[in-house]
């Protein structure tokens, strides 16, 4: 049975397992996000663990000698210094190390692993499109650990269910890397062979997922059912009301007062169209009440995804000071949301919750001394003289400019990597003790997240499925189920 809930793939890790966990044992589909998992699961291991999760997910992960290798390089049962900072991980390019294949297998299998044990809900893991490199193995990772389905979102991903078929014979795959300046050469692509990392033993084929990808336009959808290199089985539909990045107006550039993006009818996706397609589909983006979820089913969808509600929950992977204070203010009066045109290195509109400097790098940001150091929203591009290198808009405006980059595309820009990290509590401290601000991201339901919560302080993900649910349930005849 298709869920009529999708918990939406927020990172970095803010849908982590617990949230996923939460929703799969209430019947609906938990989803964690497999975006920077590694860098999440080196950082936890080298704050010593707290819990032991991740060292009782990796007892369990099937390949031989590497859960091993991964608490050698990276567990510290004593955890930091009070004045230390994380050790930096060897950022990606398009040729991954065997230690850094291993390391990000590992990291998803364990995300999936934690949100799978003790239940047989359905769990599914999201990411990006754009943050090419890691993704095969990413995928790898999960399906290691039994995922259920795969959704993503920012980019084309038409070579992904291909990629599901392979993974799941343990073949090794590739996709083809977008690469500024490109010409279509045999090393714009990036491989995965998963018998590199078992180490030529040959497994039992795994399950292959179910691959949702998250679409904005009837033509992407009809694009993806088409020419895709293997089956997909739904789609998500979002729209710019969704948190995190969105994409951009389809058609001529127009702003608001408030110079952010608008959207006008061309970004509006007919339903009637999309369901000619014969699959099923979930609404995403302003989906986060009853009547929502009822609108949804009247249209023909399968149900929602929501991010904003179940970000905020007890179980979500947000900073406890930062969601309590976000809880705080929703409650003496609606928190407002911006989509940022400049914030993310993607190019990609980005939402950002308007909250005080204190809790947030946004109008403060440029007292941050520019570093790019995690790398995932580099962008690979074709030098003068034919190699592949990287460079980020958020990286240092001169690095930026010596690599071809145009000075315009920095402003403005922010280091998501390292801030999405600080809004777990995995935020990267600095030469003399400074240390790295968070970006809150939401959709614009967060406007009524005070409506929800009432005159309680905390919530729980099963009072907001139980929330979204209502509305279904009262609107059913007597009898039915």
């Amino acid at each position: 049975m298709l869920p009529m809930i999708i918990q939406g793939g927020m990172g970095v890790g803010i849908s982590g397992w617990s949230l996923a966990h939460a929703v799969a044992q209430c019947g609906q589909l938990g989803v964690v996000s497999g975006t920077a998992m590694d860098a999440c699961l080196v950082r936890r291991l080298g704050d010593g663990d707290p819990g032991g999760h991740y060292r009782r997910a990796l007892e369990a992960f099937p390949i031989p000698g590497v859960a091993k290798e991964i608490l050698d390089w990276f567990f510290r049962p004593e955890g930091r210094g009070a004045d230390e900072g994380y050790k930096p991980l060897a950022m990606h390019k398009r040729a991954l190390s065997l230690k850094q294949f291993k390391t990000i297998v590992a990291a998803n299998f364990a995300e999936v692993w934690l949100a799978k044990e003790g239940h047989d809900g359905e769990v599914g893991v999201n990411l990006l499109t754009k943050i090419q490199i890691p993704n095969i193995s990413s995928l790898y990772g999960a399906m290691l650990a039994g995922v259920d389905y795969v959704l993503m979102g920012a980019g084309i991903p038409k070579e992904i269910p291909g990629c599901l078929d392979r993974l799941a014979r343990h073949e090794s795959a590739e996709i083809r890397l977008e690469v500024i300046g490109g010409t279509g050469a045999p090393d714009e692509s990036t491989r995965f062979d998963p018998i590199s990392v078992w180490g030529g033993n040959a497994p039992i084929p795994l399950t292959r997922p179910n691959f949702l990808p998250i679409v904005a336009s009837n033509s992407l959808a009809t694009m993806l059912a088409k020419k895709s290199t293997g089956s997909i089985q739904g789609f998500i539909v979002e729209g710019p009301t969704a948190g995190g990045h969105n994409a951009p107006p389809r058609g001529p550039k127009t702003y608001n007062e408030r110079g952010e993006p608008l959207y006008g009818d061309r970004d509006a996706v007919d339903l009637s169209k999309l369901a000619e397609l014969g699959l099923p589909f979930w609404i995403a983006g302003g989906a986060g009440s009853p009547d929502h979820l009822r609108a949804a089913l009247d249209d023909g969808a399968a149900g929602v995804q929501v991010g904003t509600l179940f970000a905020y929950c007890e179980e979500s992977g947000l900073r406890p000071d930062l969601k309590a204070q976000v809880l705080e203010m929703s409650r003496q009066a609606p928190v407002d949301v911006r989509t940022d045109e400049r914030a993310s290195p993607t190019g990609f509109p980005f939402k950002v919750v308007d909250v005080p400097d204190s809790l947030s790098c946004g109008k403060t940001y440029e007292k941050r001394g520019r570093v790019c150091d995690l790398g995932y929203l580099r962008s690979p591009y074709r030098r003068d003289d034919g190699r592949i290198e990287y460079r980020c808009a958020s990286e240092p405006v001169d690095t930026f400019v010596k690599k071809g980059g145009d000075v315009d595309d920095t402003v403005g820009r922010k280091c998501l990597c390292n801030a999405l990290m600080a809004n777990i509590g995995l935020g990267q401290r600095r030469d003399g003790g400074v240390e790295e601000l968070p970006l809150l991201t939401s959709g614009d339901d967060l406007r009524l997240l005070g409506q929800f919560m009432g005159c309680r302080t905390s919530y729980s993900a099963q009072d907001v499925v139980a929330h979204l649910l209502a509305g279904v349930t009262a609107a059913a005849p007597a009898g039915s189920t």
